[in-house]
């Protein structure tokens, strides 16, 4: 698959949100979107997906099917859990669309939510619907935007194990990242987005990552994790220190 030349705007008199952007995206390739916000990865991962058309350029052998998931699922709709992942594997043309339902309702937890309607849902319970919507048809092209946001634990620790079983069957996996959830997929090649543009960094080595770890007023914790987040690392974790003991 690739992007040749793309660029995005809205509007005829808008703001160019991205400019001439040329990038691969191999078969079995997981590609880590990394950018602060506003800065584009989201119309990006949407481009690829095919829920917006280039202002310019073009998008070339996108695989079938694309399982998309927004960062924020459209829950506001009339249906049950059942009801609508039932009716989206049948437009996704999968032959036994009960099993596929049944397959990912199991492994995300959503049994218990299968009567519910979407509107009912907790965010992080729809977000989970959102996933396996995308995943119920076997994409050959998966886009995650955000996918840890609003998962629970449970949830977020399943995410790099579907990744890699998409990726070990040929499918690209595309992912925009924020938390510095990056680490959990190992031999991610990273883009991040600046200023209208892509830049393109190498595939990680697991084996060649090392984890550092700083200590920073509390005060500042947060900037700090954000500022390094966008200078392209990942931040496994943020942790309050121990209270000093006192004599």
């Amino acid at each position: 698959m690739r992007l040749d030349g793309v660029s995005y705007r809205y509007g005829r008199a808008g703001r160019w949100i991205l400019r001439e952007v040329s990038v691969d995206l191999p078969p079995g390739a997981t590609i880590v979107v990394l950018g602060r916000n506003g800065a584009g990865k989201s119309t990006l991962l949407q481009l690829a997906a095919g829920v917006l058309k280039p202002s310019r350029g073009v998008v070339s052998e996108r695989p079938r099917p694309v399982g998309w998931v927004p960062e924020r699922f459209p829950a506001d709709q009339p249906f049950t859990v059942d009801g609508y992942l039932t009716s989206m594997a049948r437009l996704h043309g999968v032959g036994d669309p009960a099993a596929a339902v049944d397959t990912w309702v199991e492994r995300l937890g959503l049994t218990p939510y299968r009567g519910t309607r979407l509107a009912e849902l907790s965010k992080g319970t729809a977000q989970k619907v959102g996933l396996a919507q995308a995943l119920a048809p076997d994409p050959k092209l998966l886009v995650l935007d955000e996918p840890w946001e609003g998962l629970d634990a449970a949830a977020r620790d399943l995410v790099p194990g579907i990744v890699a079983e998409i990726v070990e069957r040929g499918g690209i996996v595309l992912v925009s990242d924020h938390r510095g959830e990056t680490g959990r997929l190992p031999g991610a090649i990273t883009w991040t987005v600046a200023e209208g543009t892509v830049a393109q960094g190498a595939a990680a080595d697991e084996e060649g990552t090392a984890i550092i770890e700083i200590a920073v007023a509390a005060g500042a914790a947060a900037q700090t994790a954000a500022a390094l987040r966008e200078a392209g690392h990942d931040v496994v974790g943020v942790r309050a220190a121990a209270p000093k003991a006192t004599v």
